[in-house]
């Protein structure tokens, strides 16, 4: 659902997906082929947020701040399920894995990847190309091109998710039964294992 707060009515650009189930409120810009899940909440309601073009942010996913304060997630971020981004910024190109939390005043450095459960301190600044786990979480190394590309790999199959969205997600009733005839799932994504083999 999409909420006006305030007198700001966010902005979603047309080829970008927010699922019903999802609540974007108030102050926020979201950009080209954005994912934006269902149980995911952008609360722009104390602060401006800025979805550059092709960031995900996935199921069950917070993205706030405390008054005063405006983020941006730079393009082609890719949140993983269920992290927290409480008043950071977050770099182009970035993974943030799932269930990660990042605090206030926090900065993460393009081409940086957070490894899943990590919790990244206020006020922390990871520089670039960045390996980062842990609790606290540390820096352990530089992202190699390889990792880099593989991160880049899955954040595009996000980014061609939204036109998916529009062109076949539709609220159904359930069968009952599986029919006979049930279609084998198609591969229609090149898997990130068939990307790896391929280099």
């Amino acid at each position: 659902m999409i909420y006006k707060f305030k007198g700001y009515i966010p902005v979603v650009h047309e080829s970008s997906f927010v699922h019903p189930l999802a609540a974007v409120t108030g102050n926020v810009i979201i950009g080209k082929d954005c994912y934006i899940g269902p149980g995911a909440a952008i609360r722009g309601d104390w602060g401006e947020i800025i979805l550059e073009d092709g960031v995900n942010v996935q199921e069950n996913c917070t993205v706030h701040m405390f008054p005063g304060k405006s983020i941006v997630l730079k393009e082609s971020a890719h949140i993983g399920h269920g992290a927290i981004i409480h008043g950071a910024n977050i770099g182009r190109n970035v993974l943030v894995g799932m269930n990660t939390v990042i605090m206030d005043d926090a900065e993460i450095g393009d081409e940086s990847i957070i490894g899943a459960m990590a919790f990244v301190k206020a006020k922390t600044v990871i520089p670039k190309r960045s390996l980062v786990v842990g609790n606290p979480a540390k820096v352990i190394k530089q992202v190699s091109d390889e990792m880099i590309a593989w991160k880049t790999k899955g954040t595009q199959l996000y980014q061609q998710l939204p036109k998916d969205c529009h062109d076949t997600l539709r609220e159904v009733e359930p069968l009952r039964e599986v029919p006979k005839e049930r279609p084998t799932q198609e591969a229609f994504y090149d898997t990130l294992r068939d990307f790896m083999e391929k280099k």
